[in-house]
């Protein structure tokens, strides 16, 4: 790689890392960017993940350093994440680029509607964690059987998917519910990068590079999280997926770009 392509993809790095630990949605930045440098899909969707594994094991380490930390309840949603992110993972090296990328950006321009509607607000609580149990952790193995599926296939906004499901199934602050989103991530992130690692649709140098950003972003996200919140980074975000979905969808070869 060119040294600027080094700084961007480092760069990209640290904006989804801190992206992703604060809210979600940081894959919108870091994947769309491994697109733009030249990378098939399935490839970038790979490589992705490498960094999104040292992201979450930077955040989980800072998390438990400030007394988050919910080892049990973790692994049971996780595991039923896990089986799904394997067929997810799956599903998405069976897909062409064009088919990739055209799924990217609706997932893109979705994920653009729940930041700026931001529904899983209404069901954040302070109250602490519950016991699953009965139909509430039925529910909570199915939900999160399908967030690892999607988690496996695209990964790109999970974030809100699993905070507006914590929150429905735990009742648990935001700052909680990241902390258990991060470690139910790296639960099921190790399988689908074991799945594209297997199918040779990693890239390990831009994935390193990539993963050195995201460990950085991720520290200064979890710092974030933990003492100030994360309604800033929305304008920033919707910026961003904005662009984006453009490139994507060829809007500004049509426009003379």
């Amino acid at each position: 790689m060119a040294p600027v392509e080094v700084m961007l993809i480092f760069v990209a790095g640290v904006g989804a890392g801190f992206v992703n630990v604060v809210g979600g949605g940081g894959s919108l930045i870091s994947l769309p960017a491994l697109i733009f440098m030249g990378m098939p899909s399935a490839v970038a969707n790979g490589t992705n993940r490498v960094a999104l594994m040292v992201q979450s094991l930077v955040a989980i380490g800072y998390f438990r350093q400030k007394g988050y930390f919910y080892p049990k309840l973790s692994l049971l949603l996780g595991l039923p994440a896990l089986l799904g992110s394997i067929l997810g993972a799956r599903f998405a090296i069976s897909l062409s680029d064009e088919m990739f990328n055209r799924v990217l950006v609706i997932v893109m321009l979705t994920v653009l509607v729940l930041i700026i509607w931001r529904p899983e607000q209404r069901f954040l609580k302070s109250a602490g964690e519950e016991a699953l149990q009965g139909s509430r952790l039925i529910a909570a193995i199915v939900i999160f059987f399908g967030i690892g599926f999607y988690g496996g296939f695209i990964q790109a906004g999970i974030g809100f998917l699993i905070i507006a499901a914590l929150a429905l199934i735990t009742g648990m602050s935001l700052v909680k519910i990241n902390s258990l989103k991060v470690f139910v991530t790296i639960i099921y992130m190790f399988t689908s990068l074991l799945v594209f690692v297997l199918n040779g649709k990693v890239e390990w140098l831009p994935g390193l590079v990539l993963a050195g950003g995201n460990a950085l972003g991720a520290y200064l996200g979890s710092a974030f999280s933990v003492s100030k919140g994360d309604k800033w980074i929305r304008i920033f975000l919707v910026a961003t997926v904005l662009i984006m979905s453009g490139k994507l969808l060829g809007v500004y070869k049509l426009l003379g770009f």
